[in-house]
């Protein structure tokens, strides 16, 4: 069942047509536009230790991935717009903050010896909080199975009819 507490994007409303007439706010419909990637390296900056640089350049690495695999699916499912921009790069940080935490508590474990005997792993507290922001950037841009049973797919057709001309 689709969400009903958030409104179908605005193009999808005019792609799949507005059976109920309800007016189609102007400010909400952006034109798609040819995203360009960030630079991640002003994100996952370089870095004097050794150690860190290596998370880093693979956290640039994932970021990098996610990026390139996601956004070619929502240009054609949803119509991204330059101001979808940091929605995206904030998908991609979290993605990535999540492998970092992840190959930590690989390398550390969940429990770490602390000042005051065992404790836990910092890292798995650092992954929650992301996995939580994942997943309601995941539900925004429509990355789940049950979000995209909301998002109908563009009808394939021949003429130009384009919204924005």
């Amino acid at each position: 069942m689709a969400d009903p507490w958030r409104k179908k994007p605005a193009l999808q409303v005019i792609r799949e047509g507005n059976p109920g007439k309800r007016p189609v706010p102007q400010s909400a419909a952006v034109p798609p536009s040819d995203l360009v990637e960030p630079d991640w390296r002003e994100t996952f900056h370089s870095a004097g230790d050794p150690k860190q640089e290596l998370a880093n350049a693979r956290c640039r690495a994932v970021a990098s991935r996610e990026w390139r695999r996601v956004v070619p699916v929502l240009k054609i499912a949803v119509g991204l717009g330059e101001v979808d921009t940091t929605v995206l790069k904030d998908y991609c940080i979290s993605a990535a903050r999540i492998d970092q935490c992840e190959r930590e508590l690989s390398e550390h474990g969940l429990l770490i010896q602390g000042e005051r005997g065992w404790q836990k792993n910092g890292a798995t507290t650092i992954a929650g909080q992301y996995r939580s922001q994942l997943s309601r950037y995941i539900r925004e841009l429509g990355l789940s199975p049950s979000a995209r049973t909301a998002i109908a797919p563009p009808e394939p057709d021949a003429d130009d009819s384009d919204v924005w001309d």
